[in-house]
């Protein structure tokens, strides 16, 4: 029965995806009838094996249809999304986050010049150290020193240390 599978393979494929719509899902039920067949036992002897093999690739895609078109039904549609939060922050959420933001102002108001200007540059503009240093004109270690200050005064307004 395998090699009758074999040499009707291109044929049971085409006939397949006529029924299920698709190549590739045609491709799937010829694999499934592969496995199929080898645990078909040729006692009492099949008298038409051909038509034997198109009637199980036949029952087959059928079967591949009803399981597609239940999975579309359960899965497609619209969907209650009721029950899922939603993605925006809750109202607390956004109060909480612009008075961080309002700290964080406050306290970038306040440092020394050279320290806000690093701060800005790195944070705000997205610059690299190295950049930050050529546009400033100061070495790479001292714009590390100004953003980690920066970084540290930036915490403790978070925290609560600092001016608000």
């Amino acid at each position: 029965m395998s090699r009758l599978l074999i040499a009707e393979r291109s044929s049971l494929v085409r006939w397949v995806a006529g029924i299920v719509g698709s190549e590739p899902a045609a491709e799937d039920v010829a694999q499934n009838l592969y496995l199929r067949v080898q645990g078909i036992e040729d006692h009492p002897p099949i008298v038409n094996k051909r038509s034997f093999l198109f009637r199980l690739a036949s029952n087959l895609a059928l079967d591949h249809l009803r399981v597609t078109r239940r999975h579309d039904e359960l899965f497609a549609g619209d969907v209650d999304a009721s029950h899922v939060g939603s993605a925006e922050p809750s109202a607390e959420t956004r109060l909480l986050d612009q008075e961080k933001v309002r700290r964080i102002a406050a306290i970038v108001e306040t440092m020394p010049l050279r320290c806000r200007q690093v701060f800005l540059l790195i944070k705000i503009d997205g610059l690299s150290v190295t950049e930050t240093a050529a546009r400033l004109g100061i070495s790479q270690d001292m714009v590390r020193k100004h953003i980690r200050h920066a970084l540290q005064l930036c915490h403790q307004a978070l925290i609560g240390d600092g001016p608000a």
